[in-house]
């Protein structure tokens, strides 16, 4: 296969952004397409670094990448920073060892602040102050994993996340990220169980998915801007 932009998604939700954008075919690997006269493919990797870390060596073993795109939502630990702000990280910072890993801009705006990739759902107000200290927007669970892979293949990377949520409004805790499958999918077993323990929780989980679905869109938009 010749050489091709790689946009890599944690969940379907964030590819489905992509796939609404551009017109894509399935493949064994995802999904393939063109923008403009550039080849892309697009693969969900699952939640977490483990998953993201499998993922993305599969892809590099079939697919000669000329650059890879980490594309999705993050949590941003502000409650000022608006639903839907592009994330456009000068460093991604791993949570498992502390590593800060650079990657190349993109033509979509200007550098700032830090990612921090992390296994954990972390709520606490004051870690949260601390790593606001340092420089950190937002928190996602992959791209730290995805980033040591290409580092180590030679090959460029970017990502291009959106806020969809605030770690720290209460909005999010351990009861809603269990609503979600490892791969990304919804549980729609467990929401239902999930709305019965909390009957009046319906609007909280359609602002979630509100949020979600704007922050995927407005992260696609930038990827395939950066890519055209």
């Amino acid at each position: 296969m010749a050489a091709v932009i790689a946009f890599v998604c944690a969940m379907p939700m964030e590819l489905r952004a992509l796939r609404q954008l551009v017109r894509l075919r399935k493949t064994g690997l995802g999904y393939a397409g063109r923008i403009g006269d550039r080849q892309v493919v697009a693969t969900v990797t699952g939640v977490g670094t483990a998953l993201a870390r499998a993922a993305t060596v599969r892809l590099l073993d079939v697919v000669d990448a000329e650059w890879v795109i980490v594309v999705g939502i993050a949590g941003a630990i502000g409650n000022q920073i608006p639903i839907g702000t592009l994330v456009l990280p000068q460093l991604v910072v791993s949570g498992a060892d502390g590593s800060a890993l650079r990657p190349t801009p993109l033509r979509v705006g200007t550098p700032y602040g830090k990612l921090c990739t992390t296994d954990e759902l972390l709520l606490d107000p004051a870690q949260h102050a601390d790593m606001r200290v340092d420089g950190v927007l937002a928190l996602d669970m992959e791209t730290a994993a995805v980033a040591k892979v290409c580092d180590e293949r030679g090959v460029p990377w970017s990502v291009v996340r959106a806020i969809s949520d605030r770690a720290s409004d209460g909005t999010v805790d351990t009861e809603i990220f269990g609503l979600i499958h490892p791969d990304g999918r919804q549980n729609l077993p467990a929401v239902a169980r999930y709305l019965l323990r909390h009957p009046g929780a319906l609007p909280r989980l359609m602002q979630l998915a509100n949020g979600a679905k704007l922050a995927s869109r407005r992260a696609a938009e930038a990827a395939i801007k950066a890519v055209s």
